[in-house]
């Protein structure tokens, strides 16, 4: 049965009043493909395009984005969180590896915010290298992990 799927077949908000409050953690990650033209440009793990450092700039929004997204999905509950971290790496074949992990202590976990956040991420980084190349491809958004509440997860590789 679908959580956010009512008795009478209607979007429904989860009622969280009930659970208890417990740490919550999430590690999210997007992988961004980038064509040679644009991977060639990066040095010393960043870029500078025209409107500024690439990778920095993804962290930034990332962060920005994990704590807007109850404002951006609809049935998602607002929180608090305690911390948004994005942690972004190339990787030699031409991958941009985006880690995004949350964590807060709530009665609700931070999954949609670790996915919310690497995805902002991995879209500013299209954002800012498409005049070099439309050819970027995000092509990976998961859920690597979650920890707390009702039951824990962790992606089979």
């Amino acid at each position: 049965m679908l959580s956010h799927v009512g008795d009478d077949n209607r979007p429904s908000m989860v009622d969280v009043g009930h659970k208890a409050v417990t740490r919550r953690k999430a590690h999210a990650q997007c992988i961004v493909a980038l064509p040679r033209e644009v991977a060639v440009l990066f040095k010393d793990d960043d870029i500078h395009s025209k409107k500024g450092p690439v990778f920095q700039t993804a962290i930034i929004a990332g962060v920005m984005a994990a704590k807007k997204t109850s404002e951006l999905i609809p049935l998602c509950h607002p929180i608090g969180m305690d911390d948004c971290q994005i942690r972004i790496r190339l990787k030699r074949n031409r991958e941009v590896v985006i880690d995004c992990y949350t964590a807060v202590t709530h009665k609700t976990g931070v999954e949609m915010e670790a996915l919310t956040g690497a995805s902002i991420a991995a879209l500013t980084i299209y954002d800012m290298c498409k005049g070099v190349s439309h050819d970027i491809v995000i092509k990976e958004t998961r859920l690597v992990e979650k920890r707390g509440g009702k039951s824990d997860y962790h992606a089979r590789d």
